[in-house]
């Protein structure tokens, strides 16, 4: 199902009208190729052209579209028409002189073996002169030779004169595929059912993040332990060499550097693309990703939202299916986390349920749709180069059940529920290293992620559970809710009767535990906040009498018999939390709407 569905993707933007978003046709690939040696139609090398632009480390090489490169193993192997300098000069770069012969050997080995229809070109037949009559001798003068000696860069040739290279000339070009393409049927292609030669060795897939930096595959049997029958490598799962191309071509395109239907989740790099030519394939990745300019991405994400609300993701284009692969760097080969094929019309629902789900109120500072890595960095331990969250640290199927959550509607793993409320406690007495104040333990994002967990948990698990709100809900009776607004209350009585700035509040001693075990500390907190509440009445009157009449409309909803539980379970402490987080956020607009109301009123 994945392979077919990157070979009908592959099928569709292989004839896209637009030749710069088109893939490359069978038998050719897009490479960065920093050098390219022009020579003379005799054979003499003109020059050394250098592709490169930008400045120091950050240049970068011209891609052209060359013969599609083998893959490399422990023995030689040539691409067609370009290499290494040491491929396709021959010169000795790493001190290893057989070796380099054996390379040089071989590339000229695969021209020479060209069908007799191209070898009449002049390109090619000026390649062949370079190599018997000129060589490195005319080349070392160059004042590139030395960078080339050095670094032992890619290169490819150019007849002057012309815009192509001499492996894009049309004779050659023409000849490729039934270059690449060998002779038999031995088998029936998976891919496409039809009768066709296993391809060997597959193309390697690039771009994952800590897969192997020469590219590793999907489909592989590298131990005798996976193979059956005596077959070898591909003949245990035969796709024919047109198949392997296209599906390998098509995800290595939609994970290339940037890519617009690609964004990287922890360790899983995920990949979008749609069954039939659709406008959200370009911003889907943007809608779950962060971007440069957070504005961009609030509006791609409200344009996205407000297309779901007015119908334009239903009928035929609704039915449009959506894939969703998610894949993972594993020891040999690439893993598959996930993979999801839905129509279109139910992956806009679920994404729409999904930024529902985390709506909570905020700061105008805050961004109305969080992207999921600002999500689980926020839950994640800070460290001196990620201070805002490691990533790394969360266990990598955990991130996968994430992404997985967000598209399909379904449960966020309680782990990730866990991670939040353990930041919040272990935030609740941490300070700004260069502020020295105290850090928001119920942040924003935090408090998003708690609230779609909970939700989803409760629409799951217990449907008739009330659901959390976008912002104080003064009707909400659940008693975790309460102690959170409780808890909120006592906080801020303190910090307005202490007028000053306080050491440690009952925020950093307390949050914690009257979260998880509420009756070991309430009690103790009911004592303190009377003694704030007398301090406060004496220098702030209107805000005591304000706090007062909201601590009492709490305590009348609590239930005398189970409001202080000996231990709360992990649902209802990210009730708890986000009580508190509801409470503190309607305080300040609360609070000036009273005093404006009784200054009037005086």
């Amino acid at each position: 199902m994945i392979l077919r569905a990157l070979y009908d993707y592959y099928q569709r933007k292989a004839l896209d009208p637009d030749p710069a978003r088109r893939l490359p046709a069978f038998g050719l690939e897009e490479k960065e190729i920093p050098f390219v040696i022009e020579l003379a139609a005799d054979g003499r090398p003109l020059l050394i052209s250098d592709t490169r632009s930008g400045e120091g480390k950050k240049k970068v090489a011209r891609r052209y579209l060359v013969p599609q490169g083998v893959k490399k193993s422990a023995n030689i192997a040539a691409n067609l028409f370009w290499g290494t300098a040491e491929y396709a000069l021959g010169v000795v770069c790493r001190d290893n002189p057989v070796r380099v012969s054996g390379q040089h050997a071989d590339f000229r080995k695969r021209i020479a073996e060209l069908p007799e229809s191209c070898k009449q070109d002049a390109g090619l037949l000026a390649l062949k002169a370079f190599f018997v009559d000129h060589g490195l001798a005319a080349l070392t003068d160059d004042p590139l030779w030395q960078e080339i000696f050095e670094t032992n860069p890619l290169l490819t040739f150019r007849l002057a004169g012309d815009n192509n290279l001499i492996c894009q000339r049309p004779d050659i070009v023409s000849a490729m595929p039934r270059e690449i393409l060998k002779a038999g049927r031995n088998a029936v292609c998976l891919v496409t059912g039809h009768a066709a030669t296993a391809e060997r060795l597959h193309t390697v897939i690039k771009g994952i993040w800590r897969a192997q930096s020469s590219g590793a595959n999907i489909v592989s049997f590298d131990k005798d332990a996976f193979t059956s029958f005596n077959k070898t490598q591909g003949d245990n799962a035969p796709v024919s060499p047109a198949a392997a191309f296209a599906y390998t071509t098509a995800l290595n395109h939609l994970l290339e550097r940037g890519s617009r239907q690609f964004i990287q989740v922890g360790d899983a790099a995920t990949v979008f693309w749609a069954q039939k030519n659709d406008p959200v394939e370009d911003d889907f990745a943007a809608i779950f990703g962060d971007q440069d300019d957070p504005d961009a991405h609030t509006d791609q994400v409200r344009s996205f939202l407000n297309a779901v609300d007015s119908g334009v993701f239903g009928g035929g284009r609704g039915e449009n299916r959506f894939y969703v692969l998610g894949l993972a760097p594993n020891a040999a080969r690439i893993a598959i986390r996930f993979w999801h094929a839905e129509p279109l019309s139910i992956v806009a629902r679920h994404v729409r349920q999904w930024f529902s789900d985390l709506e909570i109120v905020k700061a105008d500072s805050e961004p109305p749709y969080p992207a999921i890595k600002r999500l689980l960095a926020s839950i994640c331990l800070p460290t001196k180069e990620r201070p805002f969250g490691d990533l790394d640290k969360l266990p990598e199927i955990v991130v996968g059940d994430v992404m997985r959550s967000a598209l399909l509607g379904g449960e966020i793993p309680s782990q990730i529920l866990n991670s939040a409320i353990q930041r919040c406690r272990a935030d609740q007495a941490r300070k700004d290293s260069v502020s020295g104040k105290p850090v928001r333990h119920v942040s924003h994002s935090r408090a998003a992620l708690i609230k779609a967990a909970l939700n989803r948990h409760f629409r799951i698990h217990s449907p008739d559970q009330k659901e959390i709100t976008v912002s104080l809900d003064p009707s909400n009776t659940d008693g975790p809710y309460l102690r959170g607004r409780l808890f909120a209350l006592f906080e801020r009585m303190q910090e307005l009767a202490a007028e000053r700035e306080l050491n440690r509040t009952i925020r950093d001693s307390f949050f914690g535990s009257a979260m998880s075990t509420p009756r070991a500390v309430f009690p103790r907190l009911i004592r303190l906040n009377q003694q704030h509440l007398r301090d406060l009445k004496r220098s702030n009157p209107s805000a005591a009498n304000y706090l007062d009449r909201e601590l009492r409309s709490v305590n009348d909803k609590l239930d005398p018999e189970s409001a202080f539980p000996a231990a709360s379970k992990l649902q209802d402490q990210g009730v708890f939390a986000l009580g508190y987080y509801h409470q503190r956020q309607a305080f300040f607009t609360k609070f000036e709407s009273s005093e404006s109301t009784e200054g009037k009123s005086k």
